[in-house]
């Protein structure tokens, strides 16, 4: 697992500055991860420039926010030189319609991440789950997602 003292990597500048190159569009969008330590990781977009046809906050775009987490949250929880995370699947709940800002949170329990490790190292390869949760300014939930992910060693 990542180091969670104070001499450990600013990830969320990591994550912020390798979006621009490794997902533009989602740069473009205005994605950002606001915070990101091991286990855990919250990321941004604006409405603006992100509307749609009536007026609220485009499907597309709360897919994204959540989504990122996936690669925001391995990034500071797991040995990139050993492994790296992909997504298998994600799935989205619409709950209200998103009028303002949003803000994405996922976290991983130590258990999970510890489970993770112990397969990908025996198997090369290993699933787990991540649930975000995406609010809009006053804190309603206007989506939900459910990702399958895989972190993989790496040569598999």
């Amino acid at each position: 697992m990542a180091e969670t003292n104070s001499d450990a990597p600013a990830y969320a500048d990591m994550v912020n500055g390798a979006l621009e190159f490794t997902v533009p569009i989602a740069h473009k969008m205005g994605v950002r991860a606001l915070e990101v330590r091991p286990g855990h990781a919250v990321s941004t977009v604006p409405l603006e420039g992100n509307g749609n046809h009536f007026g609220v906050m485009y499907a597309g775009v709360l897919f994204t926010v959540a989504e990122m987490l996936g690669g925001a949250i391995p990034l500071a929880t797991f040995d990139m030189a050993k492994y790296f995370p992909l997504v298998k699947d994600l799935r989205i709940a619409f709950r209200k319609p998103a009028k303002s800002d949003v803000r994405a949170e996922a976290s991983l329990s130590e258990e999970e991440i510890a489970r993770i490790v112990a397969e990908a190292d025996a198997k090369g390869k290993a699933d787990f789950t991540l649930h975000a949760t995406v609010t809009d300014a006053d804190g309603v939930v206007v989506a939900e997602t459910t990702g399958l992910y895989q972190l993989r060693t790496h040569g598999n």
